[in-house]
Parts: C-alpha cells; structure tokens; sequence
C-alpha cells in the first residue's frame, strides 16, 4: 500500500484490532506513490497472488476490472450488512463501479477540490468571496489581493508538471470552460477553442497573479506558500484543509473555504479515492474481504478518530462521519465544504458533452499517466514563459490524437 500518513497509522493500528477480532494477520509492504503503483500494476496484471489486496485509487479501477485483475465485491457488500455500503458517499461508489456495473474496490479516504482563501486578508480589503465563485470572479479577486501584504501573491495553482499535478486542476479548468480531452469516439480535442480559452486563463492567472516560482510548485509547495502567507488563495484538494487548520499551523482559523470555480458547469471539483481492492487471483477472498470491511468501515473511522483525535480520520468517504458531532467539532471550518464538494463532484458526466470514459481531473486509459505527463509538461513551459499556448496545444493535440487512435471505432 502506499505510504501516506493514514495508510501507516492502519499499519500501527491492525495487529491490536483487527488481528486481535479476526486472528487474521495482515503482512504489509509499504512504498512511495510511484513505487507502489508499479509495483501493483506488475503484480495485478500477471495474477500472481502474492498480494490480496492493495490499494488502488478511481483511475485504476475501471481498467483494472476491464482487464480482469481485480474480484467484484458486490457479493461481499450484500452478505456484510454491518459494512452498509449505503454510507459510503454516492460519487465514491460511482467512481469505484466499472463499466459493467458491478464494484471492484471501496474507499479508504477521498477528497475533492475547492478553494482555500485568507478570511483576514479578505476582510481587511473589504473582498467578499463567493461560496460559489465563478473562475472570473476568482482572477478579479486574485487582482485586487495581489500584494495585500509584503511578498504576497493573488493565488498559487500548480505548475509542476505531472498528470497527476499541474493536470489535475487544469483538467477541472478545462471541463468547466466546456472542454474535454477527447469526444466520445475518441477524438482528441485540445487545439480547441475551449482548451485554448481554459489552458490561456489558467498560464496568464498564474504567471500575473501566482506564485514565485510556479514551474515547480505542486501540492506540497501551494501548501507552505499558503501557510507561510505568500499567496492569499489556493485551489486544490480538499485534504489540504487538515493541514490548514491543524495546531502547528500558522494560518489555522484563518482560513475560509469555497466550492471549486466554474464557468459553464454547475460543479467542478475533481474526485480521488485511494481505495481497497481484491487481486482477482487472491488464495484469501474472504479474509481479504474482512480486512477491507474493517479498513473502510465506521468502526475504524471511530477507533482513529479516539485513539489518534478526529483530524486523523481517513474522511472524504462516509455520510455517518461527517454527521458525527466529535468530527464536525475537529473539522469545522471545512467539512461542510469537503462533503458538498464530493457529493457533487460526478465523474460520469463532468462537463459539457458526453466522454469516452469516466473520470473528471483524468481520462481513465492507462496511457493517461504518460499522455498527461507530457502535455503538463509543454504546458509548464509555458507557465515558465518558454512556450506558446497555442504551441503547446498543438504539440499535445499530435500526443493525444497518437493515444486516440488506439481507441476509435473500438
């Protein structure tokens, strides 16, 4: 599994819980993102068995189960009724449901986006932002808090390249300016007029409104630059709130939050799961199914919200949390935002126009990871002011149109 934070308190916590109910013992291997995404594509795609279970996020999901890798756990779900999978938040599910209907994996912890702004720096200025602010109303406000203290920028949006960085807010940009990046019979789209409005909006907020050094600030960097106050806004995930408002930080309390921006759509937040799913071959069906159980169930979200405090809950994935009052108490300046951000993030139907797959901040093919890697990357350069707009649009259309053709008429 990987290694965030969550994923090793689980470690900690399962030999004196789970094993301890179960007498099922749980031997881990834990790695960094990229180390472990390889190392379950090798492993899920030869069917070795070594691994039960693993986690997997929404974009592995559907091409998994297409390819026959992973065990459907619809079974599982209806015999387990302690589970109840009706608490899991609607769009978590549909973003775990292949395209044959049935359910490959359930939810660690998810998030949406939205964005984070500096209440003080706001009210000293007079600025009201919108709960539901439109991406025009966000650059106006970027302009007018632009300098609103000494070293400090209008906004900090990702610019480091990587499908899974600087792609991941543009994607949401794109699909509210009525964009896609492919039709539904697979015809790449990014020399459009929408792609074009949407990718020049976003460089020129950034290179005139953003960060120092945007080229190279991802999530990490977006999130020292709000709490050190070098930039008064942020869109991003979700998750980032907990680190906000967290006791050492510097701007906790300061913080106020808003739905992500949008233009021609009613939504716009993107939608990550880091989730459980069962390796097809496994020997252990269904004690990996217990294990999941326990892993994404309310008991757990109750055991880490007692003995670690409710900030560490693994959220973003159960009604019942966030109508916990112990955890509306810890979370209060963002779970309201957090929940209404993923009940209406809806990765079947994220734009304007229908697509080929589903996904909101990402096109659910394999070749996604590269596809999308190499366009952030003409497009940071632009960022960087090495590179047309236009021009790298159109050395990313030739990227995506190659990618497309392996799809048409299929």
């Amino acid at each position: 599994m990987v290694n965030n934070p969550q994923m090793v308190d689980l470690q900690k916590l399962t030999a004196d819980n789970f094993t301890k109910q179960t007498g099922i013992t749980v031997n881990y291997t834990v790695l960094p993102e990229n180390d472990v995404r390889d190392k379950i594509s090798q492993e899920f795609s030869s069917q070795a068995g070594q691994y039960d279970v693993a986690t997997i996020s929404n974009f592995e999901v559907p091409f998994y189960a297409k390819n026959g890798w992973l065990h459907p756990l619809d079974d599982y779900v209806k015999a387990d009724t302690g589970f109840n999978q009706a608490d899991i938040l609607p769009s978590m599910t549909t973003s775990l449901t292949a395209d044959d209907g049935k359910l490959y994996a359930e939810p660690f912890y998810g998030e949406s986006s939205f964005l984070m702004y500096r209440k003080d720096v706001f009210a000293a200025k007079g600025l009201t932002v919108p709960d539901k602010p439109t991406w025009q109303q966000v650059a106006d406000l970027a302009t007018r808090v632009d300098g609103a203290q000494p070293g400090m920028k209008g906004i900090c949006l990702r610019g480091q390249p990587g499908w899974g960085e600087l792609m991941a807010p543009l994607t949401t940009v794109v699909n509210t300016f009525g964009g896609t990046w492919f039709t539904k019979d697979w015809q790449a789209q990014l020399t459009s007029p929408q792609w074009s409005q949407a990718t020049n909006f976003y460089v020129n907020l950034v290179r005139t409104h953003g960060e120092a050094g945007a080229p190279q600030a991802g999530f990490t960097e977006c999130l020292n630059n709000l709490e050190q106050g070098k930039v008064a806004m942020w869109y991003d995930a979700t998750s980032a709130a907990g680190a906000l408002e967290g006791s050492g930080s510097p701007v906790a309390g300061k913080i106020g939050y808003a739905q992500a921006p949008v233009v021609q759509t009613k939504s716009s937040g993107w939608l990550y799961t880091w989730a459980w799913g069962m390796q097809k071959a496994s020997k252990h069906a269904d004690n990996a199914w217990k294990f999941i159980s326990w892993a994404s169930g309310k008991d757990y979200e109750n055991l880490v919200g007692n003995k670690l405090g409710w900030a560490s809950v693994p959220a973003g994935k159960r009604a019942s949390l966030y109508a916990n009052p112990s955890y509306q108490q810890a979370a209060a300046a963002f779970y309201q935002q957090t929940l209404t951000s993923i009940q209406s993030a809806d990765p079947r139907n994220p734009g304007v126009q229908p697509r080929p797959t589903i996904g909101i901040q990402f096109v659910d093919i394999p070749e996604f990871t590269d596809l999308g890697t190499q366009v952030s990357q003409a497009i940071s350069s632009s960022i960087a002011g090495q590179l047309g707009v236009d021009q790298a649009l159109a050395q990313s259309q030739q990227l995506a149109a190659k990618v497309a053709s392996k799809y048409q008429g299929k």
